[in-house]
Order: structure tokens, then C-alpha cells, then sequence
């Protein structure tokens, strides 16, 4: 009975695709659907308009800085849940085997002691 829900699973999993946001390179994570980090705007006080301008730059670079970093968070976060996903899936599996073989020294023991 097991058989067709563990087939099923493996077959989910096959078809699902990648379903990680983010890339983990050389330890270093980064996001892979929010564009490039804005860098920011360089102040110019030479005089008041261009002084204005700057202003208007800082904020638009607040709001572009703002929706990349709120991305940011969203991808992590989605890889987060997924690698703790992954790994509590890795740990029951690993509970079942041991849960399994201890049953099958059990049953072997008292098999023996007859």
C-alpha cells in the first residue's frame, strides 16, 4: 500500500521543478528574481537645485531599495521554509528506517529465543 503513495511523491517531486528562490554560490546567498540592489544616489550641495535633485533621486532610490529588499526577504524566506522542508522530510525518513530495522531485530530476537 505504500508503494503507490511513495511513487506518487517521487513523481511530484520530479515534475514540481526547482522550487528554490534564491542561488547559493561559493556561501554566499543571493535572490534571483529581484533584479539588481539599487546602489545609492551620490548627494550634490553645489547649489539648491541640483541639491533638490538629489533629493528626488534619494527618494526613488528609497522605493527601488525598498522593493528589492522586501523581494530579498520574501526569496530567503521562501528557501527557508523549503530547506527546512527538505530536511524534516531527510530526518522522518531517517526515524522510519530506524524504527523499521529496530522492529526487524526485535522480531528476529524473539524468533531466536523460541
Amino acid at each position: 500500500m505504500k508503494t503507490p503513495i511513495l511513487s506518487f511523491s517521487f513523481c511530484a517531486l520530479l515534475f514540481a521543478g526547482p522550487a528554490t528562490a534564491g542561488t547559493l554560490s561559493g556561501g554566499a546567498w543571493q535572490p534571483a528574481g529581484c533584479g539588481v540592489k539599487p546602489d545609492a544616489p551620490v548627494i550634490d550641495d553645489s547649489d539648491v537645485d541640483t541639491f533638490n535633485k538629489s533629493i528626488a533621486a534619494i527618494n526613488a532610490w528609497q522605493q527601488k531599495s525598498r522593493d528589492y529588499f522586501e523581494c530579498l526577504i520574501k526569496e530567503a524566506n521562501t528557501d527557508n521554509a523549503i530547506i527546512a522542508e527538505s530536511a524534516n522530510q531527510a530526518q522522518a525518513k531517517y526515524r522510519e528506517a530506524v524504527e523499521k530495522i529496530g522492529a526487524e531485530a526485535d522480531a528476529a530476537k524473539k524468533k531466536l529465543d523460541k
